[in-house]
């Protein structure tokens, strides 16, 4: 994946619940709606948190992908 496939980039590696999700409801702000952020996490509770996340604030979860211990997402910011 290159730095083509997204506008900015959040790492939340070696934090758990409620952080990750905390630091992404910070950063999406600093995007601009239709832009993607990129999310890299090591806690597995990002799995079922950050699709919610998505869902409830309408963002787009464009990709959610697991590579060894990282969880990798795209994120559209909504409107």
């Amino acid at each position: 994946m290159s730095t083509t496939d997204y506008d900015a980039e959040l790492d939340a590696c070696g934090l758990y619940c409620p952080e990750p999700v905390m630091m992404l409801h910070s950063r999406i702000s600093d995007v601009a709606p239709g832009k993607i952020l990129r999310v890299i996490a090591t806690d597995p509770s990002t799995t079922r948190d950050i699709p919610r996340f998505c869902h409830f604030l309408g963002h787009e979860l464009v990709s959610q992908v697991e590579q060894g211990d990282q969880f990798i997402y795209l994120i559209r910011r909504g409107e």
